[in-house]
């Protein structure tokens, strides 16, 4: 993927990774537009209001920027929360209910707003942004884990569909990342700079890859193939003791 030149918008990139990626975009000289609900903290990109649990919110924004960039050819979506559980406590739907409406509906809903659009130029990319946690569930985590391998089901299909369309669609795996405090969670979780040195490497190679995983998304995205998932489960579900009773 050309990662110069381009008109992108980051839905979910207000902070974190996707703000991380927003700035490597424009270091490359893109134009870019971060989406999100709280905008207030990014003071030197292009932002709109989104909120993608809202359809109206997503076809206004989708409005705004398209009247300001009508040569938008990249989006990514990427807005998510990722919420504990306790699945013996039945008020865990609220939180359940939460994360399907952020993580897989909001995703639908801004390529669903954007698609006619990419198609109409005959080129452009989506990408997407799934999880390392949608092919090694973390149990403490168990809507989140489902709503992530939900994109990653959609992702394939959006791939299918729009083929011969001249949009490409990349799915971003991320593994943990250190980014919003969550280094002082997780030890192990990798460095935002060097998760995004490593994305953009891989994501700038000809022909894009239909998946980004980095190397420490590997074995979580690979568990299965590998013969290492049940033992990996087993390690992970120890995060369930710090439940409140367990």
């Amino acid at each position: 993927m050309d990662i110069t030149n381009r008109i992108v918008l980051i839905v979910g990139g207000t902070s974190g990774i996707g703000l991380g990626l927003a700035h490597r975009f424009a270091d490359a000289g893109s134009t870019v537009i971060v989406g999100g609900r709280n905008t207030g903290t990014v003071q030197d990109l292009e932002t709109v209001h989104i909120d993608v649990t809202d359809p109206a919110s997503v076809l206004r924004a989708r409005d705004e920027v398209l009247a300001k960039h009508p040569d938008l050819d990249v989006v990514v979506t990427m807005s998510g929360v990722m919420l504990i559980e306790d699945l013996r406590d039945p008020a865990h739907f609220t939180q359940a209910e939460t994360t399907i409406q952020v993580n897989l509906l909001g995703t639908i809903r801004v390529i669903d707003a954007f698609t006619p659009h990419l198609i109409g130029r005959g080129s452009g990319d989506i990408v997407t942004v799934t999880s390392g946690i949608g092919f090694l569930p973390f149990p403490l985590m168990p809507t989140y884990g489902a709503s992530k391998a939900g994109v990653h089901a959609y992702t394939e299909s959006l791939r299918a569909h729009l083929d011969a369309t001249g949009v490409h669609i990349t799915e971003l795996i991320p593994p943990a990342v250190a980014n919003a405090g969550q280094e002082k969670l997780n030890p192990a979780a990798l460095p935002l700079g060097d998760f995004l040195d490593e994305v953009i490497t891989l994501v700038t190679e000809s022909p894009t890859p239909n998946e980004i995983v980095v190397t420490a998304a590997e074995r979580l995205r690979w568990a299965e193939r590998d013969g290492t998932y049940a033992e990996l489960m087993e390690q992970r579900s120890q995060s369930l003791s710090t439940l409140p009773g367990r």
